[in-house]
């Protein structure tokens, strides 16, 4: 040991870690603004726990005072995407970026390990601001399919637990394992199209529920309480029968009551 605080060692790490939490939510949302589909699904992050930097420094040989530089993974980003196609996309989004440096690419998707394991990793360097001043710090970003994921998730609990020690017959199986991951993805590339149309439907349905109910409610505001409840009414029905069209009309009925309520008060102001 270097007695070296480790709490105050690792606060730029945590900072890296929540800043880029953020920022890489941010260009999820953007992204789903501007083309209807956000190659992320969601975003996740952690700060090495001090047992796992000091037990990957002894594996790796790396003294002490060197694991700022010697250990890429003390600050950690994981970004899942639903298709394989989606971790190239998101990793040019990445290269891209002038807020950090991309050092170091690792492709375990194209080259995965002989355990099975897939992932992409990019080692970064991401400059924080502290209390003292600028300090660059180094993180992994590993961008993954769902997929993937699920079998990482299980298979470095299952290394933990055995010491990194895996007996032959569960090493077999997990490696099978690995492998269906693999088959599941690439069928669920091969189906992306109607996946993805499935989803924005159902989107755009649920946008419409929601933007209706909305407006009804809005209806007692301009004291049209007749008419919110004769809208709430054929709201209904159209529920019951799943009548999305039906539901697309009365949107348009009420956004028009509501318009005309408003325009009584504001002549400018329109929905």
């Amino acid at each position: 040991m270097d007695g070296r605080d480790w709490g105050t060692f690792l606060l730029p790490y945590e900072q890296a870690v929540e800043e880029l939490k953020v920022k890489f939510k941010t260009m999820r949302a953007e992204l789903k603004k501007r083309e209807e589909y956000a190659p992320i699904e969601f975003v996740t992050g952690r700060v090495k726990k001090i047992s796992s930097i000091l037990e990957k420094s002894r594996r790796l040989n790396v003294p002490l005072d060197q694991v700022e530089t010697g250990i890429e993974d003390i600050a950690g980003i994981r970004i899942m995407c639903q298709f394989v196609d989606d971790i190239r996309r998101v990793a040019e989004y990445i290269r891209g970026r002038k807020d950090l440096t991309v050092l170091i690419e690792k492709d375990y998707i194209t080259n995965f390990k002989e355990s099975g394991y897939r992932s992409f990793h990019m080692i970064i360097e991401y400059p924080v601001q502290t209390a003292l001043g600028q300090k660059n710090v180094l993180a992994e970003i590993q961008i993954r399919t769902l997929a993937m994921n699920f079998w990482a998730t299980i298979e470095h609990s299952l290394s933990y637990k055995f010491r990194e020690s895996l007996p032959d017959d569960m090493r077999a199986r997990l490696k099978k394992t690995a492998e269906a991951a693999f088959v599941l993805d690439n069928e669920m590339s091969a189906i992306r199209l109607q996946i993805l149309e499935a989803q924005k439907a159902f989107e755009d349905d649920s946008n419409i529920v929601s933007r209706t109910l909305n407006i009804i409610h809005q209806l007692y505001f301009y004291h049209l309480v007749n008419e919110a409840i004769e809208a709430q009414k054929r709201f209904n029905d159209c529920w019951e029968r799943h009548d999305m069209e039906g539901l697309k009309d009365l949107l348009d009925d009420v956004k028009a009551l509501l318009n005309a309520a408003r325009k009584g008060e504001n002549p400018d102001e329109q929905l």
